[in-house]
């Protein structure tokens, strides 16, 4: 028989995650102890359909953190993590209607700023039409409250057709720097736009056969992870294009906000 020997696990290190469902509701998890079982601690918000959260962004330095959230009705809001107190509040609407009314919020990202003012509006986030407009990603400035780049569509096909693209998810390639838009399609293809460069995608390509559900920035600059609706979980090199295949089976998985305490 083969030997056999015991070895202690230390446990699992206190974490601390903010999670989102379709109800609206903000829910605050950690897992502390040797056994490291995750607990809901605090929900923040009252439950409301209206008010399920699209996208979400953190800054999650120690000094005056903030985590923005967008809302299925139009609301932007921006809170303390570690209490839900509530900063800054904005309707898409507008004043004087800035911001579009009938499109889908599908990125968020709240860029690391040195904060003069506590209700400065630092972030800047993307739209996504509905399709039957032939719209592409649009890129706002919370600043400025205006546009400031829109992608180009896609030419029609040798047919003479045009197919609109169908956009489900999108980041900023690096976490302090909004020129580089990674985005992810429901006909499974993923894309890299340089604003500074071009309208159109400067890479493009198809990443397994269902439609793309989440894409994600690591800390390096130029790697994404792409998930899939079928389960499908690898990492890409956006500066070539080449992928990691990482998991290949049928789960369902989301991804939020985890900071370590």
């Amino acid at each position: 028989m083969p030997r056999t020997s015991a070895v202690e696990c230390p446990g699992c290190p206190p974490i601390r995650a903010l999670t989102f469902d379709g109800l609206g509701l903000i829910k605050v998890v950690e897992a502390r102890g040797k056994e490291g079982i995750p607990k809901v601690i605090e929900r923040w918000g009252e439950p409301d359909s209206s008010r399920c959260v699209l996208a979400a962004s953190i800054d999650d330095q120690k000094a005056d953190p903030l985590v923005a959230i967008a809302r299925k009705n139009g609301l932007i809001e921006v809170l303390n993590p570690l209490n839900g107190d509530l900063r800054i509040s904005i309707a898409k609407s507008g004043d004087a209607g800035h911001l579009p009314e009938n499109d889908n919020m599908i990125g968020l990202h709240l860029f690391r700023r040195k904060r003069l003012e506590l209700s400065s509006r630092y972030f800047t986030f993307l739209f996504e039409s509905k399709k039957v407009k032939g719209v592409e990603i649009n890129l706002w400035d919370l600043d400025k409250c205006s546009k400031i780049w829109n992608a180009k569509s896609p030419p029609k096909n040798s047919l003479g057709i045009f197919n609109p693209t169908w956009f489900t998810s999108a980041t900023f390639l690096h976490k302090d720097d909004h020129r580089k838009i990674v985005a992810g399609t429901n006909n499974h293809q993923v894309r890299l736009y340089d604003i500074s460069a071009q309208r159109r995608p400067i890479i493009s390509f198809d990443f397994r056969e269902s439609p793309i559900k989440v894409v994600t920035e690591d800390l390096d600059g130029y790697t994404i992870y792409v998930g899939t609706g079928s389960g499908d979980l690898a990492s890409v090199d956006m500066r070539t294009g080449t992928s990691s295949l990482l998991i290949c089976e049928s789960l369902a998985f989301v991804c939020h906000f985890v900071s370590r305490l």
